[in-house]
């Protein structure tokens, strides 16, 4: 067996299976957690179209599947995003929304993530308007907006137990990302800084922008200080300016994503939460490490 084709429910029912297999001319499932997530082994390289003929035949069922190589697939590296892949917001939105201005703030975000507009210079647009507001302010927004995005935990833990480095690299805030970073158990967390004078903001962002580039170039800084190819990384995200890192990483994953992001990843996943990757890089119900 060459190549697995995964599929992944919440419930995944035998019947769901017995269609993929059937259609994929695949052998005896091996389920790595039961009724949740099991592989189904190819005989020979998957047919062109595959994908979606497993699709159309499982009738819109919340199901999640993944067609990929048997080797190399559990991955040393993890580059992650954060607003709505690691958390299930937007930051800039939450924090607009708290300080009474989201509305003009969240459609510049949607449009920013479509890749309908230059990233960097959305970004500086939308810090602009939070000028004034305290650094209490945005402990507020953590404590009372943010909440982390279900099997996060898991993914990374699990991922960090069978050796691999996990870096949380975000167009978003440092103030957020480092106590994502805590709170989720990531090696590293990269992200913008706001400006603050006085214990509070400016309206300014310190220069670089990080965006998409560098993700993508944070991505290689990584594998390069770790001996690694690019095949052995998992790069996870969901909106446009997650595209060059999820381009360039072995596994692709996008996560509940725009569609600019979901056409060009190796990987969607539409219904499940972060631990559905665990299961697509064959991980078993006792390997999971769990809160």
């Amino acid at each position: 067996m060459k190549h697995v084709l995964t599929l992944i429910g919440k419930p995944l029912t035998p019947e769901q299976v017995a269609r993929a297999a059937q259609l994929a001319d695949a052998g005896p499932p091996d389920w790595l957690v039961p009724e949740l997530a099991c592989d189904l082994p190819l005989s020979g390289p998957p047919a062109a179209g595959l994908e979606a003929q497993v699709r159309a035949a499982l009738e819109g069922a919340a199901v999640d599947l993944a067609i990929q190589p048997v080797a190399g697939r559990r991955k040393q590296l993890l580059i992650a995003d954060m607003d709505s892949t690691f958390i299930t917001v937007e930051c800039i939105d939450e924090m607009a929304a708290a300080f009474g201005i989201g509305a003009q703030i969240a459609e510049i975000t949607r449009r920013a993530m479509r890749g309908e507009l230059d990233f960097a210079q959305a970004l500086r647009e939308r810090v602009a308007m939070l000028a004034g507001f305290a650094r209490a302010d945005l402990d507020a927004v953590w404590e009372d907006r943010i909440t982390l995005m279900p099997g996060g935990r898991a993914l990374v833990a699990t991922m960090r137990a069978n050796g691999a480095f996990t870096a949380l690299v975000s167009g978003g805030f440092d103030v957020f990302t480092s106590r994502v970073r805590r709170a989720v158990g990531f090696d590293l967390d990269l992200a913008n800084r706001l400006l603050l004078a006085d214990d509070r903001l400016t309206g300014a962002v310190a220069e670089p922008i990080l965006g998409a580039d560098a993700k993508r170039e944070t991505l290689d800084r990584l594998l390069a200080e770790r001996g690694l190819d690019a095949s052995q990384a998992l790069a996870v995200g969901d909106g446009a300016n997650d595209a060059a890192m999820i381009s360039a990483a072995g596994l692709g994953v996008a996560y509940h994503a725009k569609p600019i992001l979901a056409e060009i990843a190796d990987v969607r996943v539409e219904h499940g939460d972060l631990a559905t990757l665990l299961y697509i890089q064959g991980y078993r119900a006792g390997e999971i490490v769990v809160d």
